[in-house]
């Protein structure tokens, strides 16, 4: 028998069975990437309201030092912009009230983008008057887990 003429059948390229395990493990992976993925953006989206409040605590801090006390701290008072005045492309407004400072996130969807998560959610920094100092605690409607680190 000619060694020629045995013909060759070897396999080129990937087996059904291979390329269905490939779209499984892909799969797998997405599942479990998009959700952590839609909770950085949520986070991110709150990192801007984080900023933009935590611009105007100097400000608070100032006019409470001045008058020993956080009555009249509002917005548009005392150096401190109007509420419309402070936002962002996910920050529909800042406001000030009696020195708590409130950042209220854009509804969801729309121009802006804002993440479903923390739509319409509020970031709220309440100061306390210590003895020389203002300590700020942080709370809001906005679900801990987005909320900074630093919150």
């Amino acid at each position: 028998m000619n060694h020629r003429s045995v013909a060759r059948n070897v396999q080129k390229g990937f087996t059904l069975i291979e390329l269905m395990i490939v779209v499984a493990i892909i799969g797998i992976l997405a599942a479990i990437a998009l959700p952590q993925y839609q909770n950085y953006i949520a986070r991110t989206q709150v990192t801007e309201a984080m900023t933009l409040a935590a611009g105007l605590k100097m400000q608070v801090s100032e006019n409470a030092m001045q008058n020993v006390a956080l009555t009249g701290i509002d917005s548009g008072t005392g150096n401190i912009p109007a509420a419309t005045d402070v936002t962002g492309k996910y920050v529909a407004s800042t406001a000030v009230n009696e020195g708590v400072i409130t950042a209220t996130m854009q509804a969801a969807g729309g121009a802006s983008g804002t993440s479903s998560l923390v739509a319409g959610g509020t970031l709220v920094l309440r100061p306390a008057i210590n003895a020389g100092s203002i300590s700020w605690s942080c709370e809001g409607t906005i679900d801990a887990k987005y909320r900074p680190k630093n919150c």
